[in-house]
């Protein structure tokens, strides 16, 4: 960032860190943003199809002109980095990179910023965010993070700068403890979800919610959400906390921010992958969960936002996350489990993933089917076994990429 003159420094940012809903809420806060007519620059990761996703301008991905032409900007200077060390950049300190230089020469108003992993030693951490977010924390990448909530807390608390704002979604009290030590320690302000703000409360309707939400300057009533499950809700809570720290509500600003404006953003909010219907009869649902934590809030979602008689589960997950959690999180949604393996070389083999699977649902309600087309196709046909009125459906989960693949081969590309 030194050699490229740190544009990260030409405009202010909203930091993202947590376990499970980032990608989500750095939308929800993308679109809010965006309806106070500020021009946003949002990075997240992973991407669920083309890694032009990661890198967007006022809430659409940049065209793959604008992605190579940003990467031949900077390439001169990451090849001279590398020349002078021992390690070349990697994949994702490129593409952070790339992001921050795309955003300074938009210019954008501001930058959503969503970790990779971790926080204090994640690339996208050269940002000195005005406000640090800190959605669910959770056991995921205990192998480099740590294995216990404090121990996460401790790594991911390194995105909370010298006098930032602290967004905290509600959180294990030993993750809670840490972040508002580090908090206090820096001297930031906290808002903690449940106190300073939250969901007051919430109602399934068609194609998604409609919420009540208690901001930092107020209430926001009839706010509809065209996302589902009670996580989303908590996500919308503190994405609207963030955009008001932002401005200011709360301190310097004793209004709330415009009803209309805030219900008109949350409204227009997509977030592929994520319960995402894409095919209807039977209906196929995907989403992106791929640790304990985010299946047992999508079977939760799932049960509450459809009426499934059965429901078939597709299932390829990556060899380094928990997976036998994962599958014990969705055995009581799942009447049957159709076990697959996407392309990536971190897809745990389906034979492997099969023997888990058995372990957690029984034999009979297992089947394989490397192939995800394959996958897709048994898991289709055994929902069509109910008969087309029965209620039968599909729920494809278990990671991004196997999301990301299905999402292709449904014709959502």
């Amino acid at each position: 960032m030194d050699v490229l003159g740190e544009p990260q420094r030409s405009y202010p940012s909203i930091h993202i860190t947590g376990t499970n809903g980032k990608t989500s809420t750095a939308r929800m806060i993308e679109a809010l943003l965006g309806a106070f007519e500020l021009r946003t620059g949002r990075y997240t990761s992973p991407h669920v199809q083309s890694v032009t996703e990661r890198i967007s301008l006022d809430g659409a991905p940049v065209s793959a002109e604008r992605f190579i032409e940003t990467y031949q900007d900077i390439k001169p200077y990451v090849e001279m980095v590398d020349a002078q060390q021992e390690y070349r950049l990697s994949f994702f300190e490129v593409l952070t990179g790339m992001a921050y230089a795309a955003f300074a020469d938009a210019p954008v108003d501001v930058a959503v910023v969503e970790v990779g992993m971790g926080g204090t030693w994640d690339a996208t951490n050269v940002i000195d965010g005005d406000v640090a977010v800190v959605t669910p924390i959770d056991l995921d990448h205990t192998d480099r993070l740590g294995g216990t909530h404090a121990e996460i807390a401790t790594e991911k608390s390194g995105i909370i700068k010298q006098g930032a704002t602290v967004i905290m979604a509600q959180q294990p009290v030993d993750a809670a403890q840490v972040l508002l030590k580090k908090a206090v320690d820096v001297d930031a302000t906290v808002a903690r979800e449940g106190l300073e703000f939250g969901v007051v409360s919430r109602q399934v309707a068609v194609g998604g919610q409609l919420l009540t939400l208690r901001g930092l300057g107020g209430e926001y009533t009839d706010v509809y959400l065209p996302l589902h499950g009670a996580h989303q809700a908590h996500n919308a809570a503190v994405a609207l906390a963030a955009v008001e720290a932002f401005f200011g509500v709360g301190a310097q600003r004793a209004e709330p921010l415009d009803g209309d404006t805030v219900r008109k953003a949350f409204a227009a909010v997509a977030s592929p992958g994520r319960l995402e219907v894409v095919r209807r009869s039977p209906t196929v649902v995907l989403d992106a969960a791929h640790n304990p934590a985010g299946a047992r809030v999508t079977a939760e979602a799932v049960g509450e936002a459809f009426q499934f008689s059965r429901l078939i589960g597709v299932v390829g997950a990556s060899g380094d996350k928990n997976v036998r959690g994962l599958l014990e999180a969705f055995e009581p949604i799942f009447a049957e489990v159709v076990v697959t393996q996407n392309s990536s070389h971190r897809a745990m083999d389906a034979d492997e993933l099969a023997a888990l699977a058995v372990e957690v649902f029984g034999e009979d309600r297992v089947q394989v089917e490397p192939r995800l087309p394959d996958a897709l196709e048994a898991a289709i046909t055994l929902a069509e076994e109910e008969g087309e009125f029965a209620g039968g459906g599909v729920l494809v989960t278990g990671s991004v990429i196997t999301v990301g693949e299905a999402r292709l081969l449904l014709g959502r590309g």
